[in-house]
């Protein structure tokens, strides 16, 4: 997942000048990337202008600082589409950003293709643990200094404890979600978005923070 493609969804939802995005990766956009700086959004922003996939216009501001306000264009729009329901591959670690953040801009898809998200993911979580729970977990070490080995060990297995636990409630969350969608308690999508209307709030990125808990195991 690159910056353009959160910047292209944030964009996308509504049109925003750079200072407002940086505020927003600052605050709800923190699960999705962590660390945004204000330079990074302006360099995105300036190639995402060259290669047409955003355009904006000069805000005019007497006795402030000139605003640039960007918008999504037909081609930008195809390149986060292309994102949002193309392939996606599971990283080994369920903390990682990837899936929240196609989540996170449901309202560009439809409930097919997010079921169809939910169950990769799902799969691949279920497999993972499958292969791995009941691994050798024994520590194969050989330290040359001082070593406490029933300490270390004891508190990896409470980390162990700690990360299927984590994963297990986000499988579960998972199926929740896939069960609501296919009954449609979540409601109709996509949905008819209000260009009024400010970012989601942070309740809109519930997986997105939801994974960023526990330990993968």
């Amino acid at each position: 997942m690159k910056l353009e493609h959160l910047l292209l969804g944030l964009i996308g939802e509504k049109p925003s000048t750079g200072y407002e995005i940086k505020r927003y990766l600052d605050t709800h956009g923190r699960f999705l990337r962590s660390n945004t700086t204000m330079s990074q959004v302006y360099r995105s922003l300036a190639g995402m202008v060259e290669r047409g996939w955003v355009v904006f216009t000069v805000d005019d501001r007497p006795g402030a600082q000139d605003a640039k306000i960007y918008r999504i264009t037909p081609e930008g729009m195809t390149v986060l589409l292309d994102w949002l329901t193309g392939p996606y591959s599971p990283p080994s670690r369920f903390q990682d950003p990837e899936f929240g953040a196609r989540l996170s801009f449901a309202g560009f898809m439809t409930r097919e293709q997010l079921i169809d998200l939910i169950e990769t993911e799902l799969t691949a979580r279920e497999d993972q643990v499958a292969r791995f729970r009941l691994r050798d977990r024994s520590l194969q070490v050989a330290p040359g200094v001082e070593f406490d080995y029933e300490f270390a060990a004891a508190l990896n297995e409470r980390l162990h404890v700690y990360g299927m636990a984590a994963i297990d409630a986000y499988m579960e969350m998972l199926r929740d979600l896939r069960r609501d969608l296919l009954d449609g308690v979540i409601g109709s999508a996509p949905a008819v978005s209000d260009p009024t209307a400010s970012h989601p709030a942070s309740s809109q990125r519930t997986v997105a923070e939801a994974s960023e808990s526990g330990a993968a195991r």
